[in-house]
């Protein structure tokens, strides 16, 4: 796109060659005062005419920021030594709070701000209100030449994605998970090592440290005994999202919450937790896309999951007729966040905890989520059917809980707590073989 005359421009060459010409004809010298300023107006346009077509480039910072976090995006325009004013406007996008509200915003170009011809256009400070691939409104920028006699656009550019990070919500838990198999960790094992917390008390062998005498009890017993502590071991976690389907409405980060918003920040609160604990976590998302993220611990890991749960949307991507399969290591603890709707979840979770593995499942569908009903559809007949789905999701509940697979509803901080205290005494009891 080229420089193209403004009709200001076009306006004062008609004002400044026809009003002297009326002047003459009516003998009225005063008209020529009058058309003297637009004619000096357009010589000056004239003479700064652009010889430079301009040229967008973007340079957006914050591809990975956080749900309800603003960023500020930025974008170049090269070429911009005839450029006196510029004008930036983004059209509005699901999702995404702008500032200004209108995403239109003007400013005079600072040439002595620039490198090589290159300036800075005007920011417009944007807020994604929800997690995952953010696409912004299409943009279109708008330049205009000194004295305004010239202008270049509008010129049209793609909306910028963002990769929106779900929120870091705040989770704390005292309870421990069960049966950790790692080397050093902060959970309480079954087994005898070298922890803090007493696990026994036994007489001395050789080997023991003077600093285990447990003087109490030998003075009584008339024989040494020494304390022996419980090991602290870290767990390996597998978090399991069913991206299966989404139910209910979004409402953003600061709004109402649909099964997919809440089990990703559900999903995205333990691995962060866990993590910071020293724990080890692997993902597997069922549904779209299809992925499994392999164990891993500390700061970096925790950036995979993020950005995994960043991309999932809600779809089946499984291969149909195909069971589905979780790839849980030995030992691992399974949680699986689901809003139960699927009966293929609730089927691996059985299985799962067929194998002796530990598993949690995490009831995500948020209190009174329902469909829309769509048009042409009449609401009594969706609505009549919404709960015989529901229904029908109580009889899983029961059978998961009749299988072993103990299930609680996520709530925020603390909800998990009394489930996983009965995992971990479940864990510790002894067991009859037969």
């Amino acid at each position: 796109m080229t420089w193209r005359p403004t009709a200001a421009l076009a306006r004062g060459v008609v004002v400044a060659g026809v009003v002297p010409a009326l002047a003459l004809a009516a003998a009225r010298p005063a008209l020529v005062v009058l058309a003297a300023p637009f004619a000096v107006w357009v010589v000056c346009a004239l003479r700064r005419r652009p010889r430079e077509v301009p040229r967008i480039g973007s340079s957006t910072r914050g591809a990975g920021i956080r749900e309800g976090r603003a960023v500020r995006t930025s974008a170049l325009l090269q070429h911009a030594e005839d450029v006196e004013h510029v004008v930036r406007s983004t059209d509005p996008a699901p999702y995404v709070a702008m500032d200004p509200p209108s995403g239109t915003l003007g400013a005079l170009v600072d040439h002595r701000a620039a490198v090589d011809g290159v300036v800075a256009l005007p920011e417009v400070v944007v807020r994604p209100d929800r997690w995952g691939r953010v696409s912004l409104g299409e943009e279109q920028v708008c330049a205009d030449s000194a004295w305004g006699g010239f202008r270049w656009g509008p010129q049209p550019r793609w909306g910028t994605e963002l990769r929106v990070l779900p929120q870091a919500v705040a989770y704390h838990s005292r309870a421990a998970l069960p049966s950790p198999s790692g080397l050093v960790g902060a959970h309480r094992s079954a087994r005898i090592g070298s922890g803090v917390e007493l696990g026994d008390v036994r007489e001395f062998a050789p080997g023991d440290r003077l600093r285990r005498i447990h003087w109490p009890v030998s003075s009584r017993s008339g024989r040494l005994h020494v304390t022996a502590a419980l090991a602290e071991q870290d767990a390996g976690v597998l978090l399991v999202v069913d991206a299966f389907a989404d139910h209910g409405e979004s409402g953003g980060v600061d709004g109402p919450q649909s099964s997919l918003d809440l089990t990703v920040r559900a999903a995205a609160a333990l691995a962060a937790h866990h993590l910071r604990g020293g724990d080890r976590v692997a993902l597997r998302v069922l549904g779209r896309p299809r992925l499994s993220l392999p164990s891993g611990g500390g700061r970096r890991q925790l950036r995979r999951v993020e950005v995994a749960l960043a991309s999932v949307a809600a779809g089946d991507a499984e291969p149909p007729g195909t069971p589905l399969r979780l790839g849980a290591a030995a030992g691992s603890f399974v949680v699986v966040l689901s809003a139960l709707l699927d009966d293929r979840v609730a089927a691996v979770a059985a299985a799962t905890q067929r194998r002796g593995l530990s598993v949690l499942v995490v009831d995500c569908l948020p209190p009174g989520a329902a469909p829309v009903a769509a048009s042409g559809v009449d609401a009594r007949v969706v609505e009549a059917a919404w709960r015989l789905r529901l229904l029908d999701r109580e009889r899983v509940l029961s059978a998961l809980e009749g299988a072993g697979c103990p299930t609680a509803a996520w709530r925020g901080p603390g909800s998990l707590d009394g489930v996983l205290s009965a995992l971990g005494r479940r864990a510790r009891a002894p067991r009859v073989r037969t």
